[in-house]
């Protein structure tokens, strides 16, 4: 998917939202388990109730590859039903892979080649012989971490030197691997006011933002600090969404809770694109 046709589906359904599917077995209705793949039947029903909504899907693996081989299944399934059925969804996987350049290689076949995911996110800090890798997939994505939301952020991002915090000497840099049409970054939303700051060195990049809903980041902030012309936003929502409910009526939860994002995105996007 490019970034035109990413734009599009953010146009045709009014909607920038990311539904990050972080299933956990120990969360699910217990009446899933009784099923052969609990957490494939868990996402099915997610999927099938917001994927009118949601432009994106991005399940974290930790979530998964916990299970061992049976969550590596579950996984591989469940892209597999959202390409089959909701062909126009971008599929994200949040992997944060980053090693060598023969073993990102092999990263990267795995998840572009062998699962067929639209996008990978990356951790930069070996550098870029451990990210062109991902780079050489046609139509592919690479999804860098730049400025998380979590507390240890503080520990090595917003290191200063020379005027310039380490955040910001990633971006930079990072441009020189490659451009806006293949490559996004990854920005915490309870680091909203910073996203002015991203904006003036990666303009035109999409931004994945996690932090929004159960972490507590504001979605009309990190609108009016990094919506760009072209949106440029994917603001993901796990706990928020998906565990609406413990219940039977998980997935009617889940749909009313991701309508309720959907529609104060439908409102920015009406106020900040023209």
């Amino acid at each position: 998917m490019n970034k035109a046709e990413l734009f599009q589906q953010i146009r045709k359904k009014e909607s920038f939202l990311c539904v990050g599917l972080d299933t956990d077995i120990q969360k699910i209705p217990r009446n899933l388990l009784d099923t052969s793949d609990a957490i494939f039947a868990f996402n099915k029903e997610i999927i099938d109730a917001t994927h009118d909504l949601a432009v994106a899907y991005k399940p974290n693996l930790a979530f998964y590859e916990s299970m061992g081989v049976n969550g590596w299944n579950s996984l591989e399934k469940t892209v597999n039903y959202i390409r089959y059925k909701y062909p126009e969804i971008f599929i994200i996987a949040d992997a944060k892979r980053g090693d060598i350049g023969n073993t990102s290689a092999l990263y990267a076949r795995a998840f572009f080649d062998t699962m067929d995911f639209d996008a990978v996110t990356v951790a930069p800090y070996m550098g870029e012989d451990s990210v062109k890798p991902f780079f050489t997939y046609v139509g592919k994505w690479v999804i860098l971490l730049a400025l998380t939301s979590n507390k240890g952020a503080d520990d090595f991002q917003y290191v200063e030197e020379g005027g310039e915090k380490l955040f910001e000497k990633v971006i930079k840099k990072s441009q020189e691997w490659s451009n806006e049409d293949n490559m996004m970054y990854v920005v915490g939303a309870t680091r909203a006011e910073m996203l002015s700051d991203i904006r003036k060195i990666a303009p035109n990049h999409f931004l994945l933002v996690p932090g929004v809903g159960a972490q507590g980041g504001s979605l009309a902030e990190v609108a009016r600090y990094g919506m760009n012309s072209e949106c440029g936003l994917l603001v993901n929502s796990s706990r928020q969404i998906i565990y609406a409910s413990t219940g039977d009526d998980f997935a009617k939860k889940a749909r009313e809770a991701a309508l309720e994002v959907q529609k104060e995105m439908a409102e920015l996007l009406k106020k900040y694109l023209k």
